[in-house]
């Protein structure tokens, strides 16, 4: 497996990964594939490659994508401010749990810092496995509401 960053003739994969990204609680339905044209979710993919923070770093695994992280300075969930870029992750579902997302965001962060970002920031579901694997690659929390915790890196 190698991570590398997304080509340009690859960043419709980046509406996979966020309908992938999407948390599902145990014992509930996924919602339909065309939530992803809300225009709260296009934020995340439409136009990208344009902004300063716009990076994306993918896992290929022999020529086929399984994951990817992506950043981007958007007023999206886990917006801070203006000069802080936010995550997103996912990775295929029999590709979690191996540390590749760690991999991922490991390298995010390294390449953020060399762009001179001061930090990040990301929002993920309270009761989402991932909490764990943010803390241990530096983030934390700073804000939450019934759901959500809002979370920051300082890089």
């Amino acid at each position: 497996m190698e991570l590398r960053e997304l080509k340009e003739t690859e960043t419709e994969l980046l509406k996979d990964f966020l309908y992938e990204a999407i948390f599902i609680p145990e014992g509930v339905d996924p919602p339909a594939r065309d939530i992803i044209e809300l225009p709260e979710l296009k934020l995340y993919y439409e136009d990208f490659g344009t902004g300063r923070a716009d990076h994306c770093i993918v896992a290929d695994d022999n020529g086929k994508v399984i994951g990817a992280v992506w950043t981007r300075i958007m007023n999206d969930y886990g917006h801070v401010n203006d000069e802080t870029p936010s995550f997103a992750i996912s990775l295929y579902k029999e590709y979690r749990g191996q540390g590749i997302g760690t991999q991922l965001m490991k390298m995010m962060l390294g390449t953020l810092r060399e762009k001179g970002f001061k930090q990040a920031s990301l929002a993920v579901q309270k009761a989402n496995y991932a909490v764990r694997m943010y803390k241990n690659v530096g983030f934390r929390i700073t804000d939450e509401n019934d759901e959500e915790y809002i979370m920051v890196c300082d890089l």
